[in-house]
């Protein structure tokens, strides 16, 4: 029966081809959208994890109250410590410090007068250990726009942005004032190694990037950091690992009464990273129901009037004595080999596509530069295993739909009008 069916689709043209291409439509623009924004928001979650919630984050109680301050009065001390037991305690991750600050750049001339100023959110990482990821996890290699990433103390990149509209170049010096951990001022002199562009405004409005040991020193943070990051090895975050992480390092370490104890929290607790995860899951399934119910109508229309045209078709097989019920069936059966040859190349479609984009990417740098938010500059597709099936759903039970309800126009044929239409 199957085989019967399958080949009077392909022999019938006009009456499967235009249902296949409906359904092969409407599969492609699931699979690829779905796959699209996994990549949109893993890229962001990714992205705002590398720099600035880790996949766990450690603060003091005190600090994440008001974390975007920058209170460094309030961060972390005895680093080096707490660092052994991290690396000890939970070997399956990578923990690094960071400090965070900002202030004023300053811009001399050739006798050393200000002849400018800007203001400047300052990241301290490591940069000098051999073998630190810091510089790639940061992805600055590839966001230097020129000169080199530093090799010593007393080196640092600035935002590109920023140098364009100071006029400074690699090798300049430059002064950045700011307070210290106990709230005096500082001013501390650096080499302009090179400058960056990430393309986005926050990064590259002005900022500048220093060794964490020139920032410890000008900062009077000697072991002490704003933050401790955690990051699985496999780079790919996992929610309930992290969890267990933060429960076992929260009741060992972290004491509610005492403001400066660290307390960890890890990436979807922070800057609603969250929502933005249950929003994309939340966006696919609306999305496979809309698609769903469109399809649905289309199908059903297209069934009405596949219908009209077979109409003297179901009247001979009734009036042969093929009942109802076979016919009906026979109708669904149809329908759902349409709807696997629809969801096959729709999905081989949708997933080149994916593909395609996962590689390349679309380059929104124009439009995420004026985005106050962490947000990647080049967009991608992501291609996951879901991808594989995701667009079956849809183009099965749109097709079966759609053709179930036109199908019932079979059972309001009256056997006594068959003669006279066969008559006819």
């Amino acid at each position: 029966m199957i085989k019967f069916l399958f080949k009077g689709i392909l022999r019938d043209r006009s009456r499967s081809l235009l249902p296949v291409i409906v359904v092969t439509l409407g599969v492609f623009l699931t699979v690829f959208m779905s796959g699209f924004m996994k990549g949109v928001y893993g890229d962001i979650t990714e992205l705002n994890a590398k720099f600035n919630t880790g996949h766990v984050k450690i603060l003091t109680r005190a600090y994440a109250e008001i974390a975007d301050q920058i209170p460094n009065d309030l961060a972390l001390t005895d680093v080096k410590k707490l660092m052994t037991k991290l690396h000890a305690d939970y070997p399956e991750m990578e923990w690094v410090q960071r400090i965070h600050t900002g202030g004023l750049l300053d811009v001399p001339d050739s006798v050393g007068e200000t002849r400018g100023q800007g203001q400047v959110v300052g990241t301290a990482i490591d940069f000098l250990t051999p073998g630190t990821t810091e510089v790639e996890r940061m992805n600055i290699p590839k966001s230097l726009v020129k000169g080199s990433i530093p090799t010593k103390q007393g080196e640092a990149l600035i935002s590109d942005e920023f140098a364009t509209r100071f006029g400074v170049s690699t090798g300049d010096k430059l002064t950045f004032f700011g307070s210290t951990m106990n709230g005096s001022m500082t001013f501390k002199t650096f080499v302009v190694s090179g400058t960056l562009k990430f393309g986005n405004s926050i990064l590259d409005r002005g900022s500048i990037f220093m060794d964490i040991r020139d920032a410890q020193l000008a900062l009077d943070m000697d072991d002490a950091a704003s933050e401790v990051l955690g990051y699985f090895k496999d780079g790919i975050y996992n929610d309930l690992k992290a969890q267990q992480v933060e429960n076992s390092f929260n009741s060992r370490f972290s004491k509610k009464d005492d403001e400066f104890s660290p307390v960890m929290s890890r990436l979807v607790e922070q800057q609603g990273l969250g929502d933005y995860l249950k929003l994309a899951d939340s966006a696919n399934a609306i999305m496979s129901f809309i698609f769903i119910v469109a399809m649905s109508i289309v199908l059903w229309n297209t069934g009405l009037l596949g219908g009209l045209r077979r109409y003297s078709e179901f009247g001979i097989r009734l009036a042969l004595g093929e009942e109802k019920k076979h016919i009906y069936f026979t109708t669904i059966y149809e329908a759902v080999l349409i709807g696997l040859i629809g969801s096959v190349v729709g999905t081989a479609l949708g997933l080149g596509l994916s593909y395609f984009m996962q590689s390349h990417g679309l380059d929104m740098s124009k439009i995420a530069g004026n985005v106050g938010m962490m947000v990647p500059s080049v967009y991608r597709a992501e291609v996951t295993p879901g991808l594989f099936y995701i667009g079956f759903f849809p183009g099965l039970i749109a097709t079966v739909l759609g053709n179930g309800l036109a199908g019932f126009a079979i059972y309001k044929r009256r056997t006594s009008q068959l003669f006279h239409e066969l008559e006819v």
